[in-house]
């Protein structure tokens, strides 16, 4: 990743674009120091926005019961119960 102003994005913009889609790797497009806009690689963003479904999977572990309750009243949402 590496950023670069906006006139020399505008100057370079085919370039840039060509060196995303080869390298895979992201530019951020700056204007006055702050970053505008992130240029991406399409496939990168396609893999990493496929699905919110299973995206977590075998990233986390189950430790102790999940079901049995914890012991704590929550009061959390009391007014509702009445």
């Amino acid at each position: 990743m590496y950023r670069i102003a906006a006139g020399q994005f505008k100057a370079k913009c085919l370039k840039v674009m060509e060196e995303v889609r080869k390298y895979h790797h992201e530019v951020i497009v700056t204007k006055h120091n702050k970053p505008m806009v992130r240029v991406l690689p399409v496939e990168i963003t396609a893999e990493k926005h496929k699905s919110v479904f299973g995206c977590m999977k075998g990233k986390m572990v189950i430790v102790g019961d999940i079901i049995k309750p914890i012991g704590e009243v929550w009061t959390a949402d009391e007014h509702n119960l009445r």
